[in-house]
């Protein structure tokens, strides 16, 4: 099936989708690596919610990535994953706790949330039974510069005025990883999953969740839903792995009918074009270099008809 065709009959119904918030749990989910003191304060920082989650989820690679002490007198029950390193694996671990009544925010470790996030996210999924993905207004994103630190964020995201507009939905071609909220019930009676294809950072893996979940509802960003992405630099993918995955990763989602030739091209373009544009200006805090030489590998793989992103574990 396209992953664009959302069939109606396939969809959750109203009935089932309006349970009251008493009786929904809203879960968070962070999938973590290497970033044990970043972790700890943004899920410190989410004891701060005007609504506070009924659980969060600890998706780590090995125990060094969390600090249990430091998070031990929280108001909220932590419960902690260990297993296998991968983006796609360890969201899937998430997902495996879910029950259909839930709503699960997935954070990344460096995503900090408006005081009033999670309360509205419960808000938002209730008054649209409709909407099967919610993603935010990112006020301020790191990645794309040298990044905020934890104290930054929380002044930027205090200095902004809360909207008392009422809220806008955009519909949206997929969610933002960072901070992306998801109906349970669909992904749960359908069995998606995060592609295991897509190894390590799993470049895309949030776009190729979202074009899966899309056929069962509507994927909005909300105007209410407001936060900073810190863009912490440390514990990510070195360049040439990531690199490479930047290529193949939207060629192999191309193949398997996640996204249309067009965006394939767009995801790809872009991406070379930034990492040629700063292999001639070089930033200290992108290795645009190594990205552009996983780029090149990976279109020599795919032109040796080679499609196979877990080919970047080699490198």
């Amino acid at each position: 099936m396209d992953a664009t065709t959302r069939p109606a009959n396939d969809r959750p119904s109203p009935e089932a989708a309006l349970l009251p918030q008493s009786l929904r749990r809203l879960i968070i989910g962070i999938p973590t690596t290497g970033r044990r003191d970043v972790l700890t304060a943004t899920v410190q920082d989410i004891a701060e919610q005007e609504r506070l989650p009924d659980l969060v989820v600890l998706s780590v690679a090995q125990e060094l990535d969390i600090d249990r002490a430091a998070l031990a007198e929280l108001p909220f029950p932590i419960k902690v994953l260990v297993g296998p390193r991968g983006l796609s694996v360890q969201r899937n671990r998430i997902l495996d706790q879910l029950e259909p009544s839930d709503i699960l925010m997935f954070l990344d470790d460096d995503f900090l949330m408006a005081q009033n996030y999670l309360a509205r996210v419960m808000t938002l999924f209730e008054r649209h039974p409709d909407v099967v993905l919610a993603t935010g207004d990112v006020i301020a994103d790191g990645v794309v510069g040298r990044g905020y630190d934890h104290a930054t964020g929380l002044e930027i995201i205090a200095g902004q005025a809360d909207s008392t507009a009422p809220e806008q939905l955009k519909e949206v071609y997929n969610g933002y990883g960072c901070n992306m909220a998801v109906r349970a019930r669909p992904i749960l009676k359908f069995e998606l999953r995060f592609d295991e294809a897509l190894p390590l950072y799993s470049w895309l893996e949030d776009i190729d969740f979202s074009r899966q979940l899309a056929e069962y509802g509507r994927l909005v960003r909300s105007s209410h839903l407001r936060g900073v992405h810190l863009g912490t630099k440390t514990g990510r993918t070195p360049g040439l792995r990531l690199g490479y995955s930047q290529i193949v990763n939207p060629v192999y989602m191309l193949r398997k009918g996640t996204v249309s030739t067009g965006k394939m091209l767009t995801l790809t373009g872009r991406v070379f074009a930034s990492n040629l544009l700063y292999s001639i200006r070089p930033r200290e805090w992108t290795d645009s270099r190594g990205r552009l030489r996983g780029n090149l590998r990976a279109f020599r793989d795919i032109l040796r008809g080679k499609i196979d992103p877990l080919r970047a574990r080699e490198f």
